[in-house]
């Protein structure tokens, strides 16, 4: 059996302690899977396309809004099944550009997105990743001392 390995970049919006996040639909490969669960704006690395440049294209397409992409925060690297995935997230600049306003615009918005908002990491029933339940964000943020790796 063949041993996979995807990697993801994800872009972190932190506003009064809140992140932004999403639900997914069920849609493409996944159409089968029911989606019940938080996770950050973002995904899949393109061939020879950089870091950041993916993740400034992720957030277009998923939020509609052009993401000013800072600091790598976290990395995350986990396996799941015959898959080992990579996951970078990378703080979010402009947040201000994310707060009231419709962000169900992005090209890929309705297809793949139920509901974009911020939400309390630490109240939310499911996040993945499940360390942003964990983390103060605004101190990782405010008082960076390099990105934090997570491995599962």
């Amino acid at each position: 059996m063949d041993f996979m390995r995807k990697i993801t970049c994800r872009g972190v919006v932190v506003y009064e302690g809140k992140l932004l996040a999403v639900k997914l639909k069920p849609y493409g490969a996944n159409s089968d899977k029911v989606n019940d669960y938080w996770c950050i704006p973002g995904g899949k690395l393109d061939a020879n396309e950089s870091l950041t440049d993916n993740v400034a294209r992720e957030m277009l397409e998923e939020t509609g809004v052009a993401a000013e992409i800072g600091r790598l925060l976290y990395v995350q690297q986990f396996t799941h099944g015959h898959t080992e995935y990579i996951e970078f997230f990378f703080e979010v600049t402009n947040v201000d550009d994310y707060v009231g306003r419709d962000l169900t615009n992005g090209s890929h918005s309705q297809e793949e997105i139920a509901v974009i908002e911020f939400v309390d990491p630490g109240q939310v029933d499911d996040i993945k990743p499940a360390f942003f339940a964990e983390r103060d964000l605004e101190s990782d943020i405010h008082q960076y001392q390099g990105p934090l790796f997570f491995k599962y």
